[in-house]
């Protein structure tokens, strides 16, 4: 692959994106139009829940110390081997796939992205932006509906589609990410405040992240009450339409088939092996010993984090931090292979 001679050296790109940093944490009125626009498009991305996502990224990506602590773990510079790297982004949350992102830009690959058709607003503004900050990004960042020619491909969708990815991808080096989902362990002895960020793990995007917390494991004898009351900085969840049709439908098939099940009007907790849930339901299952609790976490395949106190702490799963690689493979580790 032929580069532009003029390409950004790295600590150009690290400037660039501590500069786009700057340029999210302004909300400027061009960017707050974008989400507006994006909020349009899809009503699950609120511009309150895309201020979040935002905040979380600036946070937690976009730091020039973080940045330099990062690419200095992997004695990132100039001279790794350029590709196009090829990436199918989700879009169940607002930029779920910036990290990918990310790892290509600060790497030096050229990328080519395939968005989600329900977010295919925002990246597609602030790489623009970044163009305008420095028009050599236009040489590595590309948007397209189809993937041809790329060196390799980090593709994320469901279980159904990564059957496909496998297939279309194969000759080439890849990761492709399934569903995963979260869980929290509890032991009755949260304070009002752990229970508070618990909520904002479960509830934060609709609870449609692979980082949102699905389900929880708790002692016999567990006390629901304080939890059902952390529920109620969310209520105001239940007034969103499309949120809203998916309560009262599985509150009715509960109802239906006589299930039991504990609700403060807006999220339903109910009994269930599955670590999975539906939209607006938090599962749970009970455990009786540490070993009857690790042996229950060692047969769930489809975790991608978990809160607790002795694991990710409550109110960080949407927050995850640049070394946070979804579904644990390294993706720069695998971007430096190449």
């Amino acid at each position: 692959m032929q580069f532009n001679k003029n390409n950004m050296n790295l600590q150009q790109r690290i400037e660039l994106i501590k500069n786009l940093g700057d340029y999210l944490s302004a909300n400027e009125p061009e960017w707050v139009h974008t989400q507006q626009l994006a909020y349009q498009k899809n009503a699950w991305f609120t511009p309150e829940f895309t201020g979040i996502a935002c905040k979380n990224i600036v946070e937690n990506f976009l730091q020039k110390d973080l940045l330099e602590q990062w690419v200095a773990y992997y004695h990132l510079d100039d001279n790794i081997s350029k590709k196009n790297i090829g990436i199918v982004m989700a879009g169940n949350i607002p930029l779920v796939g910036f990290h990918d992102f990310l790892c290509a830009f600060i790497c030096g690959h050229k990328q080519t992205i395939k968005l989600s058709s329900r977010d295919d607003v925002l990246l597609k503004h602030l790489v623009n932006k970044m163009a305008e900050m420095d028009m050599r990004t236009e040489d590595l960042v590309v948007f397209a509906e189809l993937l041809k020619g790329c060196d390799a491909y980090i593709a994320t969708g469901s279980n159904n589609t990564s059957r496909y990815f496998e297939q279309y991808f194969a000759k080439y080096p890849n990761i492709i990410r399934k569903n995963k989902t979260s869980v929290a362990v509890l032991s009755g002895k949260e304070s009002a405040d752990e229970l508070k960020l618990l909520a904002d793990d479960i509830h934060l995007f609709y609870g449609l992240g692979c980082r949102n917390v699905t389900k929880l494991f708790v002692p016999e004898n567990y006390d629901f009450v304080p939890l059902l009351d952390s529920f109620e900085s969310y209520k105001d969840i239940g007034e969103q339409h499309k949120y809203k049709n998916n309560y009262d439908y599985q509150l009715s098939i509960a109802l239906l088939n006589k299930v039991y099940y504990m609700t403060n009007g807006t999220t339903l907790l109910i009994e269930n092996t599955a670590a999975f849930s539906p939209i607006s339901v938090v599962n749970y299952a009970y455990y009786k010993t540490a070993e009857d609790l690790k042996e229950k976490l060692q047969n769930q395949d489809d975790i991608q984090c978990i809160i607790g106190k002795e694991f990710y702490n409550f109110g960080k799963a949407q927050s995850p931090g640049l070394f946070a690689y979804a579904d644990g493979i390294d993706s720069m580790q695998f971007l430096l292979s190449l």
